[in-house]
């Protein structure tokens, strides 16, 4: 299905990296070649990132 692609999945808010964490591990199984984050919002305190460090994660803004 996505055999080759490279996809940026789109968030509103990074907190425990959960909700994002599921939808770039279902793209990746589906046959993306390259999966990235990106999130409007990054609760840092919360550690969201640290969960998701397999994959490239860009924020707009951060909270600490």
């Amino acid at each position: 299905m996505l055999s080759g692609q490279r996809v940026l999945v789109i968030d509103d808010v990074l907190a425990t990296g959960g909700t994002l964490g599921a939808a770039l591990k279902l793209v990746k199984d589906n046959g993306a070649s390259e999966v990235f984050g990106g999130v409007l919002i990054e609760i840092t305190p919360l550690r969201g990132r640290e969960i998701l460090s397999d994959y490239e994660i860009f924020s707009a803004i951060q909270f600490s």
